[in-house]
């Protein structure tokens, strides 16, 4: 039924018709809405389309590489990189955000591959409006 009632909502807004959707849910904002307002205990705090938003903040790619040997000293190299804005690692899994950049991808696997570090399965993915909102209100977001 969930998704009858997103269907419906988004023929209403393909026809023209305006529709104000309150949500926590950022995927499904970001699927029917053009314009997103973003507020926080009643603040306006941002209002865009969803790229919009996403070139507000600083956060850009998100990378996350399963290796099992990585080294305090690689993990130190890696977090070093000037678009890094953090690189955590819990024995199997680096996660790394990035700043806006055409090659995060690319300086991160050079100082893998130059530290003999094996990767599993690497991901990169761009910000969300759920790390928009993060951003903007230094809070996950709240049911």
């Amino acid at each position: 039924s969930r998704n009858a009632i997103l269907e419906g909502i988004m023929t209403l807004r393909d026809r023209g018709t305006t529709v104000v959707y309150t949500s926590h849910y950022m995927e499904e904002v970001e699927q029917i809405c053009d314009r997103i307002l973003i507020m926080d205990h009643g603040r306006h705090l941002a209002l865009g389309t969803a790229e919009e938003l996403k070139l507000m903040i600083d956060t850009g790619e998100r990378i996350t590489v399963e290796t099992l040997d990585l080294t305090p000293a690689t993990l130190e190299q890696v977090d070093a990189l000037p678009a890094v804005i953090a690189a955590t690692y819990d024995g199997q899994q680096l996660d790394i955000r990035c700043r806006r950049g055409e090659t995060n991808l690319i300086d991160i696997l050079g100082v893998l591959e130059r530290s003999g570090t094996n990767i599993g399965h690497l991901t990169s993915r761009p910000p969300s409006l759920n790390d928009v909102f993060l951003e903007l209100t230094g809070t996950a977001l709240r049911d």
